[in-house]
């Protein structure tokens, strides 16, 4: 009888430790009121990390006792110790919660009286700031789009200095170790060049196929084959409308002696 619970604790201390020393692949997700595409899930423990897809699924391989980071610019830094009950379930949720700027206390002071040359003369608000009073170029340009958005997160901050108190931006570094920031700036261009194809259609269409019957599937394929020459987005974002349509005229006469050669051939 001994022998037989000496066996059996033998065996229960056998199978924790072999959990506690496997890691195995689990799935979390993150669960946000904002996008949760991209964030950084890093196994501290560990040098293993994964990256959250759109709907903030991820899987990684950790073990019982290890720390799992969340990092990311719009949340709040997570930290999650792995316990013997995530690992047997194999999977988990982990909260996240926005970083949100605080705002300056609004002090009411002077009653304003309705007069708007006495009430201006008595408010003590201040001028809008002028980036470029103090020296600042301020940005006067498009909002960013979505994915302009996604790169800027990925890629946004110095990666970091060496000496005293340095360090490096790590969501910054794996970003650019993973791959991500090489895509998300290869879907920009893309998206970059996808507008430019559109503006280049309704301005110009017209004037290039009024006398040619190609049909509407080959002039798509006609200005997909002027994206491909390197100097499309220079041209299409140089606001200079004569050398663009030159451009344009030159890029029909080659595709329609290639599609000739093609036929031909």
């Amino acid at each position: 009888m001994k022998k037989i619970r000496f066996l059996f604790v033998l065996s229960l201390l056998f199978s924790l430790h072999f959990t506690n020393a496997q890691r195995k692949n689990i799935n979390g997700q993150l669960i946000a009121q904002d996008e949760v595409d991209g964030l950084h899930i890093q196994n501290k423990s560990a040098a293993k990390y994964a990256i959250s897809n759109e709907d903030g699924s991820f899987v990684i391989p950790v073990k019982v006792s290890d720390t799992l980071i969340v990092s990311g610019i719009k949340y709040q830094k997570k930290t999650l110790v792995i316990t013997a009950l995530i690992y047997e379930s194999g999977q988990f949720n982990i909260p996240l919660i926005e970083n949100v700027s605080e705002l300056n206390e609004v002090v009411i002071g002077e009653i304003l009286t309705g007069s708007l040359e006495s009430d201006v003369e008595n408010s003590d608000a201040e001028t809008e700031i002028n980036f470029y009073d103090l020296g600042i170029p301020g940005y006067k340009g498009k909002p960013l789009t979505q994915n302009e958005r996604k790169l800027h997160d990925a890629d946004a901050g110095p990666m970091g200095y060496i000496g005293f108190g340095g360090g490096v931006n790590l969501h910054k570094l794996l970003n650019r170790i993973s791959g991500r920031t090489k895509k998300l700036k290869a879907i920009v261009e893309l998206d970059k060049r996808d507008a430019c194809i559109k503006r280049l259609r309704d301005d110009y269409e017209s004037i290039l196929f009024e006398k040619d019957t190609l049909t509407s599937n080959l002039r798509a394929e006609y200005f997909l084959y002027c994206q491909e020459d390197e100097e499309f987005l220079n041209l299409c974002n140089a606001n200079n409308q004569l050398r663009l349509l030159e451009f344009l005229q030159a890029k029909l006469i080659a595709y329609q002696e290639n599609r000739k050669s093609v036929s031909e051939d």
